[in-house]
């Protein structure tokens, strides 16, 4: 049996601890069933505790890495990450313009979540003029989106204004992610046209280094299967609630998520994108 699997691409920051960035974008892609590649803008040096220091790659290198895996391989999603600066940004945003693939989720992320920034403040204006019309899919938390309107959002009602809000800026979906705030996590997704809530019952953990990563890089995996919008959205809420209530115990701070729960639980062939191979999309 011949197996053709879907290939997606991170452009994202590199996280040596292992929770987050490209190396929690990878193992999201795997758990998924899809072939991951990664371009790495930045190298981070971090832990579950802090950020010790950040070194960019430079643009001219960010382009090469985009070239190398687009002239080669069809790519049937893209996750952009951690985008540090205007010039990586500016580079990130004329290649993707330039090969124009299909399916760019965009996490705009600008701090770690034991909350050091990871972009310069004077790059959240290049974010939004250049980065935010490119995507498919926006996915910022609520810090995020409050840095990108220069609202407060305090409920789920502020949560659908920002996104509707963010919508006008150019990008086609934004989903406002609720895990900063209280009670269940809810996350808001605005298509254009309609207001959809993803629910579910917060878990009580410390560990969730990683999840914004994880969660953009489910939905992009899912577009890139043939899921729609909403189904996306869904299955990525299901995938990133199952590794945060498996989370890992590791290190001193916020520890990571569990990416292979489902794996390591019941084997590589009864998870559910294997099932769906095996059986003929049945």
């Amino acid at each position: 049996m011949v197996i053709i699997m879907k290939k997606v691409l991170s452009i994202a920051g590199s996280d040596c601890s292992g929770g987050a960035g490209i190396q929690a974008d990878l193992k999201t892609f795997s758990a998924h069933g899809v072939y991951g590649m990664s371009v790495i803008v930045s190298v981070v040096a971090e832990n579950t505790g802090r950020v010790i220091g950040i070194q960019d790659v430079s643009p001219d290198m960010i382009g090469r890495q985009m070239d190398a895996v687009f002239e080669d391989i069809e790519v049937d999603a893209v996750k952009v990450g951690m985008l540090s600066t205007p010039d990586c940004m500016n580079e990130v945003a004329a290649k993707l313009k330039y090969y124009h693939p299909a399916n760019i989720v965009i996490d705009p992320v600008m701090y770690a979540k034991n909350g050091c920034p990871l972009m310069e403040p004077a790059a959240v204006k290049t974010l939004i003029t250049t980065v935010i019309p490119l995507a498919d899919v926006l996915t910022p938390n609520i810090p995020e989106a409050e840095k990108i309107t220069g609202g407060r959002i305090s409920t789920v009602a502020d949560m659908e204004e920002a996104a509707k809000e963010i919508h006008t800026m150019g990008c086609r979906a934004v989903i406002v992610k609720g895990g900063h705030a209280a009670g269940n996590a809810v996350d808001v997704l605005f298509d254009g046209k309609a207001v959809c809530h993803f629910e579910a019952a917060r878990i009580d953990t410390k560990n969730t280094h990683g999840t914004g990563c994880t969660f953009s890089s489910a939905v992009a995996s899912q577009l890139a299967r043939g899921m729609n919008l909403r189904e996306a959205v869904q299955n990525a809420k299901d995938y990133v609630t199952m590794a945060i209530g498996h989370s890992l115990d590791i290190g001193k701070g916020c520890g990571p998520t569990h990416h292979f729960w489902h794996l390591y639980q019941y084997g590589l062939m009864e998870t559910p994108h294997f099932r769906e191979e095996r059986d003929g999309g049945k």
